[in-house]
């Protein structure tokens, strides 16, 4: 059954026998500043969740329950079938997906990597639909759990036809309650302590972390399985090696991917054999294959790695991203990396190329960070599996210890990295060119072979030197603070930049982020500007690729990205050789000479980002209509693609001239870096730049407001013809952030939707896997809204439907709510508000949201949690009832309709079969009994016209009166549609928009906030 394990992860969260209401988990987490996922990988599952720190220990009690008392709820069977559908199909259009499971279909037959594992509702209902189909199906209650006598579902507060029609069904019938038998047969041999890592992270003592595990985890079954179940025998046999395999893409583009099966890595954690070798092959600087392919034209990105695909099994794979003229000579570029390889094979390697791989691990580890805190357990849990010693597992996959022999415990060092060396041949490898041709197989020719095999004759190809950005000083000069500031200060302040600056006080590592937005009146002038700034930031980047790659290796990175209003250049890392990236990068953004060669590959990677947006996820296409219909000035990417092919080498180096001839930049410095440091780098990044004659109000990004008392729809086709899902990005606006009080009572207002949305449009609806609920700032980061967007296989008009429907009953949850639920949900906000930085990152990301808007609410957070106590239900309910109620005379609502035009195949109602089985009964056709009625009423939901036709056609066929009955079956289908299915129809009170550019023009803009808060660090002139 393809996809248990998936399927299994879906019903956990469906309710325990001691917390049988299947959104408890949920509702507890979201009332707690809480939150919670899961992932099915290849080898084991991961839940984890994050929870305000006083509400951990009930939160764990509802989560240990998933493991030793699950429900496996009966009524949640069919829905959750539909989910885990929906995820397939969500992905179904993926080239990321399409191409992962063909390198598993391509794998040796009978291999267990072979199999289909993220899983449908037809592999996982395929095992009983043939049980059913030979007659030896059950149709009585099976599997060992028996369900609850409290019922776990709740009906849908605003139910629907297709609601009610799972309703009647939501077992699954016979099929689905054979299926949940299975479930539950593989879950008792399955989910054993012996299997199971757990991470707890807390404020609590280690004693009291250890004795919460062991009272609420203890109940979790030992079943005495293997605990590390492995995969041994490699899933790439003879056959498949030195094969070549080409695959037909969905998107636009061009890869080359070479893979060669190695040995499963983790027990190599001390030498990392294959990290070394990935080190050279990826490696982007001169000498390198990256170096010279692109130099050919031909790449424009490689990257190297090897991969654990499970455990037991890991490759080593070298993938290029190709240009149309790289596309061309494949066979060349494939050469290029065998010959680098033989190069690796007949080179002595130098002593700095690993002690800088041990250096770097070693100060990237001191140094390391906090992160999120459900991002470290689920990793550690995940690397409780690993074969590492108990005291290293927090640091060895992170280290790399010197080569000190092959004999140490997780050894691994120059003499596996030749072996490894040895064995990549061009006999053990698979090449994948992905471009639009049907795919297909055949092993590589005699002249390749033969070729690859030879030694390297390129001269340009070598290994690297020495890294000059390894940090050698990280000291820091940490000193006692009474109270760590709170914002950063205003130091500067000149006609070309203002510069903030806080010098860390908090976190005591020495690193550093210097934040620079540049911004011009000319970036964003014109269609024909935006896609010119953007190729700007593609040249410069392409230009720094050498240089900025030991950078990277060094833990410094950086950034150079265009925006509405200009570019955003970013640096971060080790602040000991900062200087030097800051310095290098801001001479290449001011003195790039544009190269007519390397702007032809920018364009035509350019031109299939933007072609290949389009054939992306439904809701991100909605979200990007209702982004630019509230944007004052955005481009449409067709605009932008008319402009692309005649831009020239000339054009853009007047462009990037005239950009920098007005500029105005907001500078945002922090971390391990001192106010005179920090205004020696405004200095650079002023010089040879002009001033703007703008104010810094008039350089900011203005949204667009709706007008009081709207209802507008815009409807559009998905371009991609086989899209299955479409979306609805539903929108009504609150108003300007400036008013504290709405900004307030609207946030308070999302969180109490939040958890109710998702449990009723997708867990009770299953309208699709994309279901969201969020706030939404509008262009600007001055105006706000309510955002609700659906990607769904039924159509707009019907999502928004339900949607309104929700809204309708969320009426009543509001009025009802008592003061006790309604305060959960301040203190969840109020916690959010409050919650501690973690590290030096989340801190700077904080601050550059202040600077870059230019409003300087550093403590907008910390303000609007004390203002949160003066907000009342009343205040809500008014809020609600006013901007989001459907019946709202007042509101101002945008919804975006994006509608897949890919036929589906007719689909029979609940509604539809219940008709007919009744005019069945009433002709009374022989041999047809109350028994074969039922059982057809039993069987799938919603089954495919075709087959719901060959079913009858199997009981009537033959019969006196079958055939006119059969011939009622379409005019049934049509009478009693499917809710969701077919076309949508006029929405009444709607005004559908038909020309975005002319709506656009009778919206007015939002007012700037510039200088919302006024600080005044800077002293004033007192002449």
């Amino acid at each position: 059954m393809p996809g248990l394990a998936h399927f299994c992860e879906h019903l956990l969260f469906m309710g325990t026998e001691e917390f049988p209401r299947e959104n408890e988990y949920s509702e507890f987490l979201a009332k707690n500043n809480g939150g919670s996922n899961a992932y099915t990988s290849t080898s084991n599952t991961n839940y984890y969740f994050n929870v305000a720190t006083p509400a951990l220990s009930q939160a764990l009690a509802r989560f240990a329950g998933f493991f030793h008392s699950p429900l496996f709820a009966p009524s949640c069977t069919s829905r959750e079938l539909n989910a885990v559908d929906s995820e397939h199909k969500k992905n179904h259009q993926s080239d990321m997906w399409r191409i992962f499971q063909l390198g598993k279909h391509l794998s040796v037959p009978g291999h267990p990597w072979r199999k289909f594992g993220s899983g449908n509702r037809e592999s996982l209902s395929e095992a009983a639909k043939r049980l059913k189909a030979k007659g030896r199906l059950e149709t009585g209650q099976n599997g060992h759990l028996a369900a609850t006598p409290i019922p776990s579902r709740l009906s849908s507060p605003a139910p629907s036809l297709s609601s009610a029609d799972s309703d009647a069904e939501a077992d699954g019938g016979a099929i689905g309650r054979e299926t949940r038998r299975r479930l539950i047969e593989w879950w008792s041999k399955e989910y054993c302590a012996s299997r199971m890592r757990l991470c707890i992270l807390g404020n609590e003592s280690l004693d009291d972390l250890a004795n919460l595990a062991s009272k609420l985890f203890s109940p979790i079954p030992n079943r005495g399985a293997d605990p590390l179940p492995m995969i041994t025998a490699s899933p790439i046999g003879p056959e498949e090696r030195g094969t070549f395999v080409a695959i037909q893409t969905i998107m636009t583009f061009h890869a080359l991917e070479i893979s060669f099966p190695v040995e499963w890595q983790p027990p190599f954690w001390r030498h990392k054999p294959m990290s070394f070798i990935s080190h050279f092959v990826g490696h982007e600087g001169p000498g390198s294959i990256h170096s010279y392919l692109k130099t050919k034209g031909w790449i424009t990105g490689l990257s190297s790695a090897s991969q654990n695909l499970a455990r037991g099994l890991s490759t080593f794979k070298v993938t290029a991203y190709l240009t149309l003229d790289g596309f061309k000579n494949h066979r060349e570029i494939s050469l290029t990396v065998f010959k680098y390889l033989s190069l690796l094979r007949d080179s002595q390697f130098e002593g700095f190329h690993q002690n800088e791989m041990v250096t770097l691990s070693q100060t990237k580890f001191r140094f390391k960070e906090k992160s999120r805190p459900d991002s470290y357990a689920t990793w550690v849990a995940e690397h409780l599996t690993r074969p590492v010693p108990t005291d290293l597992v927090l640091s060895a996959q992170s280290l790399v210890w010197d080569w000190d022999g092959d004999n140490q415990p997780g050894g691994g060092g120059e003499a596996k990295v030749r072996e490894y060396l040895n064995a990549f041949c061009v006999e053990n490898a698979r090449k994948e060119p992905w471009y639009g041709t049907e795919y297909y197989s055949e092993k590589f020719d005699e002249d390749f072979v033969r070729r690859a095999q030879g030694k390297n004759d390129i001269k340009e190809l070598y290994l690297p030197g020495p890294n000059k950005f390894v940090p050698t000083n990280v000291e820091v000069d940490k000193r006692d603070v009474a109270q760590p500031l709170k914002r950063p200060h205003l130091i500067r302040e000149t006609p070309l930049s203002v510069l903030w600056h806080k010098k860390d006080d908090k976190f005591w590592v020495p690193k550093g982020h210097v934040i620079i937005d540049l911004r011009s009146p000319f970036g964003n002038a014109s269609p024909r500007a935006a896609i010119m700034t953007r190729l700007y930031s593609d040249v410069v980047n392409d230009s720094l690729t050498e240089f900025a790659y030991d950078a990277s290796l060094g833990m410094l990175e950086y950034n150079f990205l265009p925006h509405a209003n200009g570019l955003y250049v970013a640096m971060n890392g080790f602040n000991d050789k900062m200087s030097a990236l800051v310095k290098a990068v801001l001479d290449k953004i001011k003195g790039i000479v544009v190269d007519g060669a390397r702007l032809a590959v920018m364009k035509e990677q350019a031109k299939r980002d933007l072609e290949n947006f389009f054939l992306g996820q439904s809701y991100s296409l909605s979200d990007y209509y209702g982004r630019y219909i509230t944007a004052q000035q955005q481009w449409t990417l067709d605009k932008l693609l008319q402009e692309l092919p005649s831009i020239t080498a000339e054009e853009l180096q007047q462009h990037i001239k005239l950009l920098l001839s007005e500029v105005q930049m907001r500078i945002l410095i922090t971390g391990n870096i001192y106010k005179d440091e920090a205004i020696k780098i405004a200095e650079m990044a002023e010089e040879g730049l002009g001033a703007s004659k703008l104010t810094p109000g008039e350089l900011n990004d203005h949204s667009l407001i709706l007008p009081r008392a709207s209802n507008h729809t815009w409807t559009s086709m998905i371009p991609n013809p086989n899209q299955a899902n479409s979306a609805l990005t539903y929108y009504v606006h609150f108003g300007s952030i400036s008013d504290q009080h709405m900004r307030v009572a609207s946030s308070l207002l999302v969180q109490i939707l939040q958890e109710p949305a998702f449990n009723v449009l997708r867990t009770k609806e299953q309208l699709g896997y994309i279901v969201s609920c969020s706030g939404w700032l509008l262009a600007g980061q001055s105006e706000k809204g309510l955002r609700i967007v659906v990607q769904s296989e039924k159509r707009p008009g019907y999502l928004e439907d339900r949607v309104e429907a929700f809204l309708e009953e969320m009426k009543g949850t509001i009025e009802e709510m008592t003061p006790e639920v309604f305060a959960e949900h301040k203190d969840s906000l109020k916690k959010r508000w409050t919650e501690v930085e973690k590290n030096l990152t989340e801190e700077a990301s904080r601050f550059a949201v202040h600077v870059t808007n230019g409003q300087w609410d550093f403590l907008r957070s910390e303000n609007d949690a004390e203002f949160l106590e003066r907000v009342t239900k009343e205040d809500v309910l008014r809020l609600f009832l006013s901007d989001v109620h459907p019946a709202s005379k007042t509101r101002a609502k945008l919804s975006v309709h994006m509608q897949s035009q890919k036929a589906r195949q007719p689909r029979v109602s609940l509604a539809a079969t219940e008709a007919f089985a009744i005019l069945v009964r009433e002709k009374g056709v022989d041999g047809v009994t109350e028994a074969v009625l039922n059982e057809a009423l039993e069987g799938e939901e919603h089954p495919q016209l075709p087959d719901f036709e060959k079913h009858w056609k199997g009981v009537l066929g033959g019969k006196e009166g079958g055939q006119a009955l059969l011939a009622l079956v379409p005019e049934l289908v049509a009478k009693y549609p499917v809710p969701g299915e077919g076309q949508d129809v006029p929405r009444p009170g709607v005004t559908y928009i038909t020309d975005i550019d002319a709506f656009k023009k009778g919206l007015a803009a939002s007012v700037d906030l510039s200088g919302m808060v006024q600080w005044n660090d800077l002293p004033v002139s007192k002449f």
